[in-house]
Parts: C-alpha cells; structure tokens; sequence
C-alpha cells in the first residue's frame, strides 16, 4: 500500500465528491488504521478519505471519548436544534471559522468488514460527522461560513506559508 500523506487545500480531490465503497476486508482496515495515525499525529478529530488522497467515502474520528470510522456514510438530523461553534481543518492549517449545524444527528453506513453501523451522536461528534461527510461531497468547511468571515478565511489561507509553498 501506498503511503498516505495529507492534501492541502486547493488540491482538487477535496472538491472531489468520493465514491461508495464496494469492497470490504483487510486492505479497508488497514487504510483507516493508517487514516487513524495521520490523524493522530496531525492533531485532528475527524478526517477523510479524500484528505490522504483517496476518492472513496470513509472517514475516521476521535472526540466525545468515541473512536472508530464510518464507511459509507449518511447523516440526518434528529429535532430541530442547530449549535454553533468554531471550526477547524487539517487540510486547511491555521484557519478556523464559526459554522452552524445540526446539534443532533443519526449517522449510518457500514464498518471496514462491510457490517451496518449506527451512531447517534450530539456535539462535537455531530459536528465531526457533518464537517467529515462534507468533505466525501466535495464541500470545504469555509463553503458554510458567513459571506465576511469566508472572505477573512480565503485571505488567510492566502497569506499562509503552506499556501505559498505550493
């Protein structure tokens, strides 16, 4: 298996709406376990397949004392409540921006083996489930920011050495 390493903003995978999976098993495993590790050491909670360059619509993640991956995955939001905080990404160094979602979600879709999965989560998982299915459709987290704070957010990531370096 190939090594996988972290896409930055402006690479087109992450516009990139990803494909189901199809097949299950060992090397599936292996990808979130290595999806897991650059996590881990990036500091993330959540991260998608799409951000280690591959178009396929798993993701894994860390927060609410919950670890573990979802493949597969659809969300829908459970009561009316929305909560609002700050996020960030690890495709997008150094940028944060203030985002609205869904404060409850139910979220289903399958395990690396191929088995139904279901989390009902609220908070920060619910928030990691929706910024991380975003990303398998193609959408940045700065595509849901307030028109202002998505123009300071483009001027950062323009002013950033990352940026500059590709």
């Amino acid at each position: 298996m190939t090594a996988l390493s972290l896409r930055l903003f402006g690479d087109p995978i992450l516009k990139t709406a990803a494909r189901p999976v199809e097949e299950f098993g060992e090397g599936l495993r292996r990808t979130a376990a290595e999806m897991l590790d650059i996590m881990d050491a990036s500091g993330g909670v959540g991260l998608a397949a799409n951000q280690v360059g591959l178009g396929i619509r798993l993701f894994v993640y860390d927060c609410n004392g919950m670890r573990g991956h979802l493949v597969n995955p659809v969300w829908h939001q459970v009561g009316e409540e929305t909560q609002t905080g700050v996020e960030g990404c690890l495709s997008v160094p150094g940028v944060q921006g203030t985002i609205t979602r869904a404060a409850n979600v139910l979220a289903t879709g399958n395990d690396v083996q191929g088995r139904p999965v279901t989390i009902a989560a609220s908070g920060l998982l619910a928030r990691c489930i929706q910024h991380e299915t975003d990303h398998l459709d193609g959408v940045m987290f700065m595509q849901r920011m307030e028109r202002e704070e998505r123009k300071a957010a483009m001027a950062a990531i323009h002013a950033s050495e990352w940026w500059k370096e590709n």
